[in-house]
C-alpha cells in the first residue's frame, strides 16, 4: 500500500507540476500578447516621432528657402556692384577722353561733348574740319578701356569755307 501511496503522490506531484507549467505558460502567452498591443505610451511615442520628423522636414524646407533667398540677395548685390563699377569705369574713360582732347592743340578750341556708356564713347559737337573730326575719334579710340567710339560730331561747313 505504501507503494501505491507513493505512486499516487508521484502522480499528484507530476500533475501539480504540469498544472504549474501550464499556468506559467498561460502567463507567458498573455504577457507576450500584452506586449504586442499598443498602449498609450507607445501611441504617444509614435505621435512624437512623427511630429519630430515633420518638424525636421519643415526646418529643412525653411533652410533651403532661406539659402535661395540669400543667394538671390548676393546675386542682386553683385549685379548692383557690377553696375556701379561700370558707371565708375565709364566716368574714368570719359575723364581720360576729355583730358586727351583738351591736351591736343587742334581739338582744345572746340566744344566736344563726351559721354561713355559700357565702354562706348559718344562724341558730339560741331567741328570746323573733317581732319578735326578724324583726330577727335582717333584720340578717343586710343584711350584705355574704350571699346568703340560713336561719332555724332558735325562738320560746320561754314567754318570750313571761311578757312
Amino acid at each position: 500500500m505504501r507503494t501505491e501511496i507513493k505512486y499516487e503522490q508521484n502522480i499528484l506531484t507530476k500533475a501539480k507540476m504540469t498544472l504549474v507549467l501550464a499556468i506559467t505558460g498561460l502567463f507567458i502567452v498573455a504577457g507576450l500578447a500584452g506586449c504586442q498591443q499598443e498602449g498609450p505610451a507607445e501611441t504617444a511615442g509614435k505621435k512624437l516621432d512623427r511630429s519630430i520628423e515633420d518638424a525636421e522636414k519643415k526646418i529643412e524646407q525653411t533652410t533651403e528657402r532661406a539659402e535661395r533667398k540669400l543667394d538671390d540677395a548676393k546675386k542682386s548685390i553683385s549685379d548692383k556692384s557690377e553696375t556701379t563699377d561700370q558707371y565708375i569705369n565709364d566716368s574714368v574713360i570719359t575723364m581720360h577722353v576729355k583730358k586727351a582732347i583738351l591736351s591736343d592743340s587742334l581739338l582744345k578750341v572746340f566744344q566736344i561733348k563726351v559721354t561713355t556708356v559700357n565702354g562706348i564713347v559718344q562724341l558730339s559737337g560741331t567741328l570746323d574740319s573733317q581732319q578735326s573730326i578724324d583726330k577727335a575719334i582717333k584720340v578717343a579710340a586710343n584711350q584705355e578701356n574704350v571699346k568703340s567710339v560713336q561719332n555724332d560730331l558735325i562738320l560746320d561747313v561754314n567754318a570750313s569755307s571761311k578757312q
